[in-house]
């Protein structure tokens, strides 16, 4: 795959998901935790998460798995991750602190992520490893990286413009990315913008490397 192409696609890892995409998490303190624990009715059934939790429970905004592996798919359908290490039993080795290291591979870039799984047990602990570790190493390559930040990632400027709204990628026909991808040869057009108003199914990526690569 051509650099160009590479760039273009982890430049896409970094667009802002929607709102319907992204979640609400309760981040108790331990006395808050502590409190409830002692007696239950001392928590409230959250109308924003919907948790039963300390009534001051402070929330912060996430994207699940599911949402992370839909942008990855949608980046690279052949996207990958392995574990750092292997257990004597040929599974995914965890640390002394139960943790779980990964290597996550996008369009042929590597990169590693930690998941973990504190106050969990059994089944759902290994889907949480795995589920944090993804968002995790997700994270390194600039996906939802702004709800990861407890502040402001990129200071405003003097005169702050409005935001442009987020156009929604389209389908793109095979005719019209034949067209496209004549206007890239002229000089006419680029790769990134292709990328930035269209999405590309599999078959359509393959068309477009081979006819960039010529």
């Amino acid at each position: 795959m051509s650099e160009e192409l590479i760039r273009a696609g982890l430049a896409a890892l970094r667009a802002p998901f929607e709102p319907h995409q992204v979640g609400k998490l309760p981040k108790p303190t331990k006395q808050q935790t502590d409190e409830v624990k002692a007696d239950f009715k001392k928590g409230v059934r959250c109308n924003i998460c919907g948790g039963w939790h300390h009534p001051q429970v402070v929330h912060l905004d996430y994207v699940g798995h599911a949402a992370i592996t839909d942008r990855l798919l949608e980046v690279d359908p052949a996207w990958t991750w392995e574990p750092l290490a292997f257990d004597a039993n040929g599974l995914p080795a965890k640390d002394n602190i139960g943790g779980l290291w990964i290597k996550l591979t996008i369009l042929g870039v590597t990169r590693l992520g930690y998941g973990d799984a504190t106050g969990k047990s059994g089944g759902d602990a290994i889907k949480e490893l795995i589920g944090d570790a993804l968002r995790n190493a997700a994270m390194r390559f600039g996906c939802a990286l702004e709800l990861w930040h407890k502040g402001e990632l990129h200071l405003p400027k003097d005169e702050p413009e409005e935001a442009p709204a987020v156009k929604e990628r389209e389908a793109i026909t095979d005719s019209r990315l034949a067209g496209a991808i004549e206007k890239i040869k002229n000089g006419e057009f680029t790769v990134e913008k292709l990328h930035k108003n269209f999405l590309l199914n599999e078959y359509q990526l393959k068309i477009l490397e081979e006819a960039i690569m010529k």
